[in-house]
């Protein structure tokens, strides 16, 4: 398997761990791990391999699904790949809507043939009629991230079905990675729920405030499960217990108020960065979740010059649009603390003063 470069990643690895504050991170504030019981008993592996039966089952609820159609995942990354990896072969082809998060549409490159959809700028508006005209007899899966990451883009639930008629009128799978979908303050249905042509994958790292957490799961009809499932033996085996055991807290008796706070700080976050934008005259389309696409300041020849620029100087960390396809762009993540905000769009303004 060949495997290109994550550009993201790789440029983060420049800069993150040195950086005084991050505000490119795409998910919410971490949340402390005191507020939950760390002790699962043995540190074992999760059996069933798949996940606790229970579990499964709850999450299961969510979609209209059954235990036997939900496989619990170290992260929704693992989710992701698990999938692609037992759904496409060489002789399949996909469809990406982007821009999106580079496994979304790298890792099915890997394997089978694909075919980009952009999202049509400023709106980050989609064209079904792009998508279905990208379609072929061999088309196997399309791909959509929900909130859309980097644009904040929330597609309607019209839209959503529309792929998902696509899907079944092509014998083909609608796949949306809905990692953010639960920071929306009134979330659309998930994509596995429309039926079964439709698979959702998800986890608690964005919404959440997990990420360290690594917990994530796939939905979808059981002989795609199954398929995943076996190559899951061939990568984490099982999910983390640990990670279970929180997780089952964060899914339950602590859901209202996680999913609570984590809504009010992304609100609150988001008005305080369409402020300093329309101060500055810069252009963004107003994101649903924690992340926005703003247009690169005049006076910078793309998105990774500037990105450098200005971490080199200031210590904060933004993301390239370029890393997306958009060299136009960069990504401002706003689910940071907000006092780390302000500080980060306080030397933002100086660096922009400054040229």
């Amino acid at each position: 398997m060949d495997v290109p470069p994550f550009e993201l990643e790789r440029f983060f690895a420049e800069y993150e761990h040195e950086a005084d504050i991050m505000l490119a991170e795409s998910g919410i504030r971490s949340l402390p791990a005191d507020r939950f019981d760390l002790d699962p008993g043995p540190l074992g592996y999760v059996i069933p391999t798949n996940g606790d039966p229970e579990l499964r089952a709850e999450i299961g609820e969510r979609y209209g699904r059954n235990p036997e159609e939900v496989l619990l995942t170290v992260g929704t990354q693992e989710a992701n790949f698990v999938l692609f990896q037992s759904l496409l072969s060489p002789d399949d082809h996909a469809v990406v809507v982007t821009p999106t998060y580079q496994a979304l549409h790298s890792l099915p490159a890997t394997i089978a043939d694909v075919t980009r959809v952009d999202l049509e700028p400023p709106e980050w508006t989609l064209d079904i009629e792009q998508v279905a005209a990208a379609i072929r007899p061999e088309t196997e899966l399309i791909v959509i991230n929900n909130p859309n990451n980097p644009t904040g883009r929330y597609h309607d639930p019209e839209t959503i079905q529309a792929l998902y008629d696509l899907a079944v009128d092509n014998d083909a799978y609608l796949h949306a990675d809905e990692v953010y979908r639960l920071l929306a303050p009134d979330p659309n249905p998930p994509v596995a729920s429309l039926g079964p042509h439709g698979i959702s994958t998800a986890g608690l790292t964005k919404a959440y405030g997990l990420a360290g957490l690594r917990f994530g799961w796939l939905v979808a009809d059981e002989a795609v499960i199954d398929a995943a499932w076996r190559w899951k033996d061939y990568t984490t085996i099982s999910p983390s217990k640990i990670g279970q055991h929180v997780a089952g807290q964060a899914l339950g008796e602590q859901e209202a108020d996680i999913l609570a706070a984590n809504r009010a700080l992304a609100a609150r976050n988001r008005d305080i960065v369409r402020d300093f934008l329309d101060a500055h005259d810069l252009d963004w389309f107003d994101p649903v979740g924690v992340n926005g696409f703003v247009e690169v300041p005049p006076g910078f020849e793309g998105s990774e010059s500037f990105c450098r620029e200005f971490v080199e100087q200031e210590s904060v960390v933004l993301a390239p649009g370029a890393a997306f396809g958009f060299e136009e762009y960069v990504r401002i993540g706003f689910g940071l603390p907000t006092a780390e905000l302000r500080e980060g769009l306080a030397r933002l303004e100086t660096f922009l003063d400054g040229r």
